[in-house]
């Protein structure tokens, strides 16, 4: 495949993937979800790769989906339909926690929506401290999706998700390695050396124990994962984005203005 989004290079045993699309903040399409897709898949398949890396380029990790695109199909009339691309990231994250090799991701600037999913499917996080993460779906009248509250109620337990994804509040870096969900927080500057470096102790190590310790936490933890994608969250989205209230929050968002939901 012909990556038009993404940069791929493996050096040392590392695959790094950078998302690269910097016009529109990193924010993921189909196209950057199929590339990712393929990318976890050929790193997966190759015998030199011991660890993958995936970052952002510029100054966001990524701006998840893409508003504007969702305000011009609302204002010409037509129908939003998320359910292709909520699966596709949703793969994606779960590829990355099912994988048999340690996965790192490495967060500079906002994570927002998706972003924040494609930032969880790591084993470790490493983050910059102007790493903000931003669960803000409710205020355009949808829910989070790509398996956000799925991999967020793992990692910090059901207050905490509903807090963040009934409020939208941003979480900062530190509150980040607080709740146990990065492992580093670090310079934006010194950033990729401290990612890389941790990258190649990881590549020095021992995969097959690094392998099975993944498929134990995966069976323990995300085996439903796929179903529950499915089953809960696709519809829950689709219901939601084909409500008056995710048009005038979508609206609202692009016209910069304060949105009046009428819970319809």
């Amino acid at each position: 495949m012909e990556l038009k989004k993404l940069i791929y290079t493996v050096e040392d045993g590392v695959a790094v993937v950078t998302m690269n699309y910097m016009k529109n903040l990193n924010a993921i399409d189909e196209q950057m979800a199929d590339e990712l897709m393929y990318v976890v898949d050929t790193a997966e398949k190759d015998p030199n790769v011991r660890v993958l890396v995936l970052k952002g380029s510029g100054r966001a990790f990524s701006a998840g989906g893409d508003i504007g695109y969702f305000y011009e199909l609302i204002q010409a009339g037509g129908d939003v339909n998320m359910d292709g691309l909520i699966a596709k990231v949703g793969i994606v994250a779960d590829g990355l926690k099912k994988m048999s090799k340690m996965v790192i991701t490495s967060v500079c600037g906002a994570a927002a929506g998706a972003g924040v999913s494609l930032a969880l499917g790591g084993d470790f996080m490493i983050c910059a401290d102007n790493a903000k993460f931003i669960l803000a779906f409710v205020n355009i009248g949808l829910v989070p999706d790509t398996g956000a509250t799925y991999l967020l109620s793992k990692a910090i337990g059901v207050s905490r998700t509903m807090e963040l994804a009934a409020t939208g509040r941003p979480l900062s870096a530190d509150e980040a390695k607080s709740l146990g969900l990065a492992y580093k927080v670090t310079t934006p500057d010194e950033l990729d050396e401290v990612t890389m470096k941790f990258a190649r102790k990881l590549a020095a190590g021992p995969l097959l124990s690094y392998k099975n310790i993944k498929k134990q936490i995966y069976d323990a933890n995300y085996a439903d994962y796929k179903k529950w994608l499915d089953e809960t969250e696709i519809p829950t989205q689709r219901e939601c984005a084909a409500s008056m209230d995710f048009q005038e929050g979508c609206k609202a968002f692009i016209e910069k203005r304060k949105a009046v939901f009428e819970g319809k």
